[in-house]
């Protein structure tokens, strides 16, 4: 079977196209013939190297998949063979045309999705979600999204509103992405600074999937009990001594968290990954795919990711 691979760390170049051996499932795994690959910001910060050097050079890139499920190990229901399902396959596993993914890592897709919807919403919608649950947003309060026009962000709008917000902002690069985001939900459009003609001065929530030497001028915009949670370092970490801004604005009373997926427990992961599937299905949140392109030209989805030329996600097709 074909695979990407990471053979050199740094710019997309080092990715290559490999054939591998097709995989058997080991016990409580499944094998599913993919039939969508999402490419997120994750898999190309850990192909940059930004990561460090826990990933082992010729891993297989990409955390998730949708297809249908080929085979199954040991001490899993056979009921799953031939479903169509969505996975996660962790850190790596992704790119590729047979993948493996633990049998408690897999939800089935509803009728009326497609994978490459799937792979659209399957990380992202719930990111945004718990992160907005975990930063306490109620309704009628104020949120800014900053990094928008990704996956998450633009879910992330999408939730937000439709939680109640009175105040959805988003920071994004360019006019037209600002209109797409506002036929989304968002009610004031800035620049990547924060700057807008009518950019409110203060949040109550920021969420933040940029990260990097920017965050402390976002804590800055904090209202008096605001709450920054960061769920992504796509520019990379912030400055080490950016608790200064909390402790410089202390009466305020502002804080700060991180959030990752991996401390929400499975169970309810999955069933608000369903929930996301099923109102996808019905119309009711929007996955955005900038592109579908072939496995193969999996370095060119990372080039475009680079260049910050994708609102979406990119989905890969074997």
């Amino acid at each position: 079977m074909r695979a990407v691979v990471i053979e050199r760390f740094g710019d997309p170049s080092g990715m290559a196209v490999v054939e591998m051996p097709e995989p058997t499932p080991a016990p409580e795994q499944v094998v599913i013939r993919t039939e969508a690959v999402g490419v997120g910001g994750v898999d190309a910060v850990i192909r940059r190297g930004t990561l460090g050097s826990g990933f082992p050079v010729g891993m297989v890139p990409g955390s998730e998949v949708a297809g249908t499920v080929t085979s199954v190990g040991a001490d899993v229901d056979p009921s799953w063979l031939g479903r169509r399902v969505w996975a996660f396959t962790g850190t790596s596993g992704g790119y590729t045309e047979q993948a493996v993914a633990a049998a408690g890592d897999v939800v089935a897709l509803p009728d009326g999705l497609s994978s490459i919807d799937a792979v659209t919403l399957g990380s992202a919608a719930p990111v945004a979600h718990f992160a907005l649950a975990h930063a306490h947003l109620r309704a009628g309060e104020s949120v800014l999204v900053r990094g928008a026009a990704g996956s998450i962000g633009i879910a992330a709008v999408e939730l937000a509103a439709a939680a109640g917000a009175a105040v959805v902002a988003v920071t994004t690069s360019s006019d037209e992405r600002g209109h797409r985001l506002r036929d989304l939900g968002a009610t004031h459009v800035l620049d990547r600074s924060g700057s807008g003609a009518d950019a409110p001065a203060e949040f109550d929530v920021v969420l933040d999937i940029i990260g990097g030497a920017a965050v402390p001028e976002f804590i800055d915009r904090l209202a008096s009990n605001g709450r920054m949670v960061v769920v992504g370092a796509v520019a990379g970490f912030p400055p080490a001594d950016f608790g200064m801004r909390l402790m410089q604005g202390f009466q305020r009373s502002r804080s700060f968290a991180t959030f990752s997926l991996d401390s929400v427990p499975t169970a309810t992961r999955d069933r608000v990954r369903a929930e996301h599937f099923a109102a996808a299905a019905r119309g009711d949140l929007h996955p955005v795919v900038d592109d579908v392109l072939p496995l193969d030209q999996a370095a060119e989805a990372h080039r475009r990711m680079d260049g910050g030329a994708v609102f979406g996600r990119i989905v890969l097709t074997p």
